[in-house]
C-alpha cells in the first residue's frame, strides 16, 4: 500500500466514528428520495436508476476483482448492464495492451447477464443497438424462478471470476431466494452486491406505494441470509467510504 491509499483508508476509518458526517449523509438519502434524485444519471447514453457514489463504487469493485461474469438481477432501462460491459470492455482492452495482442473489441468470453421479469420492448431495443450489446445476455422471466436459476447456473459454469448485483423486486422474501439462488455463484474475493438495503433505514411513508419498506427489504434479507453463511462479510469500508449509499450492509464480499 503506497502513501496515498494509506491515506485514503485513515479518511474512511474517520468517517465511522464522525457522527455528524454520518448524520447529514442520512439526512441527504432522506432528503433526496422522494425528488428521485437517483433518476437524474445515465452512463454511456442509457439512464441509470442509482447514486453516483454506487456507481463509482461498482467501477471500483469491477476493476479491482477482473470478473469474467457479471450476473444482475433487475434491468430497467440497462444503465447497469451498460456501465458493467464497458468495465469489461475495458478490461480487455487492457488485457490486450499487457499481452501484446490485437484487441478486438467484439470478441470476448467476458459477459454480463442480465435477469429482468418483465423487459420493455423500447429498453431492449437500445439495448441491443449499443455498442456494449455484444457483452450482454438478456433472460427474461423472474429471478426466483426455477427456470431461470437454472439457465443462470448453465451460464456461469462456464465462468471462474464471477460478480453478483441483486437490484428487483426489493421485497424480503424475493431478495432472500434471489441470495439462496445467486449468492453462492460468487466468486471467493469476489462481491455479491444486494441494493436498496437503504429502506430499512428510511421513513416508512415513503414507500406508500410499494409492497416493500422498513421490516420487509434487502437489508432484513441480508441479515437473514448471512446467519448461515459465514463464507460472506459486510464489506463496511465501502459504505463509510462513499457515506452516501443506496447499498449499506449490501456490499457482501465473499471470504471463504
Amino acid at each position: 500500500m503506497n502513501k496515498f491509499e494509506e491515506e485514503v483508508m485513515n479518511r474512511i476509518k474517520e468517517n465511522q466514528g464522525n457522527s455528524s458526517l454520518l448524520k447529514a449523509a442520512q439526512s441527504f438519502m432522506v432528503e433526496s428520495t422522494l425528488p428521485k434524485y437517483c433518476y437524474n444519471f445515465s452512463v454511456f447514453g442509457r439512464p441509470i436508476i442509482q447514486y453516483p457514489q454506487d456507481i463509482i463504487a461498482m467501477q471500483e469493485i469491477i476493476w479491482k476483482i477482473k470478473p469474467d461474469l457479471i450476473i444482475e438481477t433487475g434491468i430497467a432501462h440497462g444503465g447497469s448492464l451498460i456501465l458493467n460491459a464497458s468495465m469489461l470492455a475495458l478490461q480487455d482492452m487492457c488485457d490486450a495492451i499487457e499481452q501484446r495482442i490485437i484487441f478486438n473489441p467484439t470478441v470476448s468470453k467476458r459477459k454480463v447477464l442480465g435477469i429482468d421479469i418483465d423487459m420493455r420492448p423500447h429498453n431492449q431495443k437500445a439495448i441491443e443497438e449499443h455498442p456494449m450489446s455484444s457483452r450482454i445476455q438478456i433472460i427474461q422471466g423472474s429471478s426466483i424462478s426455477p427456470e431461470v436459476i437454472e439457465q443462470v447456473k448453465k451460464v456461469s459454469r462456464d465462468y471462474k471470476r464471477i460478480l453478483v448485483c441483486l437490484d428487483s423486486n426489493h421485497t424480503h422474501s424475493h431478495v432472500l431466494e434471489e441470495l439462496k439462488a445467486y449468492a453462492p455463484m460468487t466468486s471467493i474475493g469476489s462481491y455479491c452486491v444486494v441494493f436498496d438495503t437503504v429502506v430499512e433505514n428510511m421513513p416508512s411513508h415513503m414507500f406508500p406505494d410499494r409492497p416493500w419498506g422498513p421490516g420487509n427489504n434487502p437489508k432484513t434479507a441480508v441479515r437473514e441470509y448471512l446467519k448461515n453463511h459465514p463464507e460472506f462479510e459486510i464489506d463496511k469500508s465501502i459504505e463509510y467510504k462513499l457515506l452516501i449509499t443506496v447499498a449499506s450492509d449490501g456490499y457482501l464480499k465473499r471470504v471463504r
